[in-house]
């Protein structure tokens, strides 16, 4: 029976759904005994308390969220196996539960292009590698379709005095940007920070302003007024993987680290985000009437009747603002939302054809892989966790 310290940060639903992962895996491979360790006894007595703490219970191995500073070759040196969060930086010779931020972070472009959107803003962390590569990812979508975001940046020791219900230098930056804009924040709780300056400055959300946040943290997301949009992650996976790493360190004294890397699944639509570009008034309408109505079987004559344009012109001006024919955009979407329902249900495939767009489609299977790459099944069971649970 195995022994593991866990300091984790469990007030957010990202530790919260780490730490479920790693139970996961320890009811099916243990039993295993943990030591859920409070942040607050890092920051007091130090790696040197921990590792005294350890020792004396007989630790065999900790997942902790330490910071880079923090001399842990004592934790190593101590014999006791290591895994940690890359919170400021990943660290290096160790196992690192990371993320696929780079690939976050051009979900969240694309997701605003698909909108219409022609201005783009990010709000995080220069100096943090989660908010830095989310950016970067953000930013690359962007130049390859000769897009560019406005950025702001704020170091983490001022973070807290950014929104706090009075002007601030987040919200004159808000009031300086081109609208209609689309914000991606670094996190939930960076995007409420953008919800809570607009308010106070009177910009509308999302119809100046759309706020896209990323953790889909039920907690904040539900808190932000309007309720925030979200990159979901397979965060419960990881820390699944993480459970089996550490087991594997333990067991095999010289396993050589490697890092974990919780990926991004898909975007979670609230009010935050329920807005398409107002560049183009009647292009922004039809956006808008296809994201409404996507669940029916619409087609561009259903489109074009709630626009005051011909086929051909309306055809050409959707193109411009998007960058994709109009009927590809409908069938695109429905596919994104078919998906949704693949991981947000234990429905079977066949249940969720009938129920949504493709009721009559024959080829589902063969349309969803066109589109993504497999088939239905295939994409369920990339984010199907090893005991056959769906990811959070």
């Amino acid at each position: 029976m195995y022994k593991i310290i866990l300091l984790i940060d469990i007030s957010e639903e990202y530790g919260q759904n780490l730490t479920k992962g790693i139970v996961k895996y320890s009811k099916e491979h243990g039993p295993w005994v943990f030591c859920k360790m409070p942040l607050f006894y890092r920051e007091t007595h130090g790696v040197e308390g921990i590792v005294r703490f350890a020792k004396e219970w007989g630790a065999d191995g900790i997942i902790a969220h330490l910071d880079n500073d923090l001399d842990i070759k004592k934790i190593h040196q101590a014999g006791i196996s290591l895994i940690v969060e890359d919170f400021k930086e990943r660290f290096e010779g160790i196992s690192n539960v990371t993320g696929g931020y780079f690939e976050t972070g051009a979900m969240g472009a694309e997701y605003f292009i698909k909108k219409g959107f022609k201005h783009f803003g990010f709000y995080g962390f220069k100096n943090i590698v989660w908010s830095r590569e989310r950016f970067e990812g953000f930013q690359n979508y962007l130049s390859e379709h000769n897009l560019e975001a406005h950025h702001f940046d704020q170091d983490h020791q001022t973070a807290q005095a950014l929104w706090f219900y009075k002007p601030s230098l987040l919200s004159q930056w808000l009031q300086s940007l081109p609208k209609p804009i689309a914000i991606m924040a670094c996190d939930d709780e960076r995007a409420q920070h953008i919800t809570e300056s607009c308010k106070q400055a009177q910009i509308p959300v999302p119809e100046q302003i759309a706020v896209l946040g990323v953790d889909n943290d039920q907690m904040t997301c539900n808190l932000s007024d309007p309720p925030l949009s979200s990159i979901n992650l397979d965060t419960e996976k990881g820390g699944y993987e993480a459970a089996k790493l550490m087991h594997r360190l333990i067991t095999k004294k010289n396993y050589a680290p490697h890092n974990i890397v919780v990926k991004p699944t898909h975007i979670i639509t609230r009010q935050s985000t329920d807005i398409t570009s107002a560049s183009d008034q009647l292009i922004a309408k039809a956006l808008k009437f296809i994201h409404q109505n996507i669940g029916d079987k619409i087609n561009v004559s259903d489109v074009l009747k709630q626009v005051p344009l011909s086929r051909r012109s309306f055809e050409k001006r959707f193109y411009d603002i998007t960058g994709i024919a109009v009927y590809k955009y409908i069938y695109n979407l429905k596919i994104q939302k078919f998906a949704e329902r693949l991981l947000e249900t234990d429905k079977t495939v066949s249940e969720i054809s009938m129920e949504s767009s493709f009721a009559l489609s024959n080829n589902i299977s063969r349309q969803f892989k066109q589109v993504k790459g497999c088939t239905p099944s295939e994409y369920r069971k990339q984010h199907i966790n090893k005991n056959g649970q769906k990811n959070s």
